[in-house]
């Protein structure tokens, strides 16, 4: 059988690979032994899987695949942040980064080669958008990390803040979502997930619907849609109102905040005026906000504001009842903080380069 006729084992939710084995003879239950091995022990190869028959082995090897991203390069900050470059089996490459000593560990995962939303204090806008990544390729990473750093069997935290907007791939993220939250596979809860989005608000309105809602973090940077639109340009399609407003509307548990992440731009969006602003925006909202000062870099035309003026900000939002913390910058030193990520020297199909024309890039 032909490589492309194969399914492909790691783009198959639980009841589609039951259903592809019950098409070819197979009992259903045995979808469940078998993402037990590829998610829980990390087997891949169906002649270790060692509690199917010899004939469904058989039949796995010979009817379906099973694609994994290759680590191709790892580094390791000082302060003890890991960055890994993958391979795609198409050749293109992504960047994942483990996250140690949080309150949980954790994964930041890609969810697009690139990003077409072009935020001007970002270095993965700047590729543009080279192309989606498929549920696969987004659960791959987790599988590829839990694997090099001897993590199966831990709980951890993931958080799609990685390479691009995941509401700008959202049937591929959603259904990755699944995989992971499948009980006989990594069995990851929707309260350890956190889904980031700069605000397409079509697809945020139908997050709202889903059965399984991850936590939600707001990019929002700005306080004032004059601002917002300099930085981060789909503003200039979903404004501040519309985006706040569909938050107000956000179904969210007894407990639950929706997070306002805030990066802070020195002399851009650090005043006492603008923490005021958005202290007034968020009145009323479950909401939590997480300052990121600006991780600077080659190629950002901004800079950090001053220890000073990061906590004259912060104590505002206090002083207005807001919730607030200022996240402290891992991985600098191997460019895998927030806004760091980058992969020079993709190529973009004339297709790919309208679908990031089309978010204003």
């Amino acid at each position: 059988m032909s490589t492309a006729a194969r399914p492909d084992l790691a783009e198959l939710e639980r009841q589609t690979l039951e259903e592809a084995l019950a098409s070819r003879g197979h009992q259903r239950f045995h979808a469940r032994q078998i993402f037990r091995w590829i998610y829980r022990h990390g087997v891949t190869a169906p002649d270790a899987m060692t509690d199917l028959s010899r004939e469904l082995r058989a039949t796995l090897a010979e009817a379906f695949t099973i694609s994994t991203p290759a680590i191709v390069e790892r580094e390791r900050s000082v302060d003890g942040t890991e960055k890994f470059l993958l391979r795609l089996a198409d050749g293109q490459r992504i960047e994942s980064v483990f996250i140690p000593d949080t309150p949980g560990m954790t994964f930041c995962i890609s969810t697009q080669v690139g990003c077409a939303m072009a935020c001007a204090f970002c270095l993965t806008g700047k590729m543009g958008l080279v192309r989606n990544l498929t549920a696969g390729e987004i659960v791959g990473q987790v599988r590829v990390l839990a694997d090099a750093l001897e993590m199966r069997g831990t709980r951890f935290n993931i958080v799609l803040m990685g390479m691009g907007e995941p509401l700008h791939n959202y049937d591929e993220t959603m259904k990755a979502l699944r995989i992971l939250n499948d009980e006989h596979g990594f069995a990851v809860s929707p309260r350890r997930i956190t889904l980031s989005t700069v605000g397409l608000l079509p697809a945020l309105e139908r997050l709202a619907h889903e059965a399984l809602m991850p936590n939600l973090a707001i990019s929002l940077h700005a306080p004032t849609d004059a601002q917002r639109g300099e930085l981060v340009p789909l503003n200039k399609k979903y404004g501040i109102a519309d985006i706040i407003e569909a938050c107000r509307r956000f179904p969210l548990k007894r407990r639950s905040r929706i997070t306002f992440e805030y990066v802070l731009l020195a002399g851009v969006n650090d005043s006492p005026d603008d923490a005021r602003r958005l202290a007034k925006l968020l009145a009323g909202v479950k909401s939590k906000v997480n300052l990121i000062p600006l991780n600077a870099a080659p190629g950002i035309p901004f800079e950090r504001p001053s220890d000073e003026a990061i906590d004259r900000f912060a104590q505002i939002l206090a002083d207005h009842h807001l919730t607030v913390s200022v996240r402290k910058s891992r991985g600098r030193d191997i460019r895998a903080a927030c806004g760091q990520l980058i992969v020079e020297g993709q190529k973009r199909s004339p297709a790919q380069q309208l679908a990031t024309l089309a978010f204003g890039n």
